[in-house]
């Protein structure tokens, strides 16, 4: 497809996007070709990066760093090497609210492979992602009120500082930057000094106030609290930096885009009209509508509202119903199923269960069981936990649960932000991605129930794509 767009003459620039999600790693390469954009080539590899919390136990989610890279790695290696070499910019785009820590001299060591350089982690830390639940609502009582329009959550970055700044102090001494996973990557490729991070990053992580876009740092300063360890910030679609080598057989030189927010580079991958909404359903799930020209967040949040307001691009905010449970919900699920078989002594693989559920639910149009999924809490509602009612024997099957599994996800995220609302917002289309929805027809049937609009899918390379597209349109 590429190939037919540019022949006859000479081989145009490319733009490389990557995309650091919670379970894989994605790239795409983009060309400028008759229609637009085209997708030229595209990888995406599992990172199996979950490891144990040595310091938070069980409420502790972290991530092997060098697995992370090692995937992002294998990625770049699948793609052609031809291409690579005309890449003139590369976006990056990850999961926000994580945090990483690194010493600025020994974050990483560059070394020789088949194709061009590559780095591999050194002195980093594990990465606490945006599901890690260290932080009790009674911590986070206790912390400092943010300046900002954005309620503090476990998981955010600077709520994980604190945490460590309060149990375990000794562990901060050892690193002397921070931030989030892809502002690591952005970090490395163009050896920055200080790390560099955009607001829409710098917003996940709290105490930043969008207004001013400044971090909090005399609130944070009175506790305590190591602000040395804050990125700078700068807008998102700037150029953080250049490679330092030659990345891949990318050429040494090559522009590199401060990181962006994955949900936010999904969200540019398909929204094309202030009339649409955006509904992405990947590891959490995402309802969002752009908010009028000229809109500001308030100066404070309300704690109880299910509707956040994220940094988008050139000023402009989304409004979002941020759910934590998505397809992390269905995974839940799948496992369950899994220890239960094993118990029974018998032995399946986890992607033939989930083949197998989605089937049997496919087999039922619905089910009197009523699920509420929200078996990892809500941001507004942290205590919140997941219930199942309307219990009957005829809908015990696994397809009448796998339905109103996939039901009840949808509509947990209707009631944060309802349809009604949309409407009066002047809705007129769902774009769909994320790639829960991309696998699982079932759920595409619920969205499609739920809401009095046309739907319309994208493809599991959103954010990478997206990441892609910011830099094209900016360079």
């Amino acid at each position: 497809m590429a190939g037919s767009e540019v022949a006859g003459g000479p081989a145009p620039a490319c733009v490389l996007g990557i995309d650091l999600g919670t379970t894989s790693v994605k790239a795409a390469l983009l060309v400028r070709g008759k229609q637009g954009q085209v997708v030229a080539g595209s990888c995406s590899r599992e990172t199996q990066a979950h490891t144990s919390s040595l310091e938070a136990g069980p409420q502790g989610m972290e991530q092997n760093v060098q697995k992370i890279i090692k995937a992002l790695n294998e990625c770049l290696a699948a793609l052609p090497q031809q291409q690579l070499q005309r890449v003139s910019h590369i976006g990056i785009s990850g999961q926000m609210h994580g945090i990483v820590f690194w010493k600025k001299d020994k974050g990483c060591k560059w070394t020789e492979c088949d194709t061009g350089s590559t780095f591999e982690p050194e002195e980093v830390s594990h990465l606490i992602t945006w599901q890690d639940g260290r932080c009790s609502p009674t911590f986070l009582s206790s912390l400092p009120l943010p300046q900002s329009h954005i309620s503090l959550a476990t998981g955010f970055g600077c709520a994980t500082v604190y945490w460590y700044l309060k149990k375990s102090p000794d562990f901060l001494k050892s690193y002397d930057a921070a931030g989030t996973i892809h502002d690591y990557v952005v970090a490395m490729l163009c050896d920055l000094k200080k790390p560099l991070m955009s607001v829409q990053n710098a917003a996940s992580w709290g105490y930043f106030n969008c207004r001013s876009r400044s971090w909090n740092t005399d609130i944070l300063k009175k506790s305590g609290f190591p602000v040395h360890l804050l990125p700078e910030v700068g807008d998102p679609g700037s150029i953080a930096g250049k490679t330092i080598c030659a990345w891949h057989g990318i050429p040494k030189g090559t522009k590199v885009g401060i990181a962006l927010g994955d949900f936010q580079c999904s969200v540019y991958f398909c929204l094309t009209e202030r009339t649409d909404a955006v509904l992405n359903i990947s590891t959490s799930a995402q309802l969002t509508v752009s908010m009028p020209l000229g809109f500001q967040p308030p100066e404070t949040p309300d704690p109880s509202s299910a509707v956040t307001y994220f940094p988008y691009f050139d000023g402009d905010y989304l409004a979002v119903a941020a759910s934590l449970n998505g397809g992390n919900v269905l995974a839940t699920f799948v496992d369950m199923v899994a220890r239960w078989t094993e118990e029974l002594g018998l032995q399946v693989e986890k992607s033939a269960i989930y083949t197998k559920i989605i089937e049997a639910a496919l087999a039922h149009n619905n089910s009197k069981l009523s699920i509420h999924p929200t078996i990892f809490g809500e941001t507004h509602v942290p205590g919140q936990l997941a219930s199942v009612t309307n219990i009957a024997v005829s809908d015990l099957t696994l397809g009448h649960v796998t339905r109103a599994l996939c039901h009840g996800i949808v509509e947990n995220l209707c009631s944060m932000l309802p349809v009604q609302h949309l409407m009066e917002m002047g809705v007129r289309r769902i774009l769909g991605s994320g790639s829960a929805l991309a696998r699982n027809e079932v759920l595409r049937q619920e969205v499609a129930r739920s809401f009095p609009f046309p739907v319309v899918y994208g493809k599991d390379v959103d954010a990478a794509v997206g990441a892609a597209m910011v830099m094209f349109h900016r360079k």
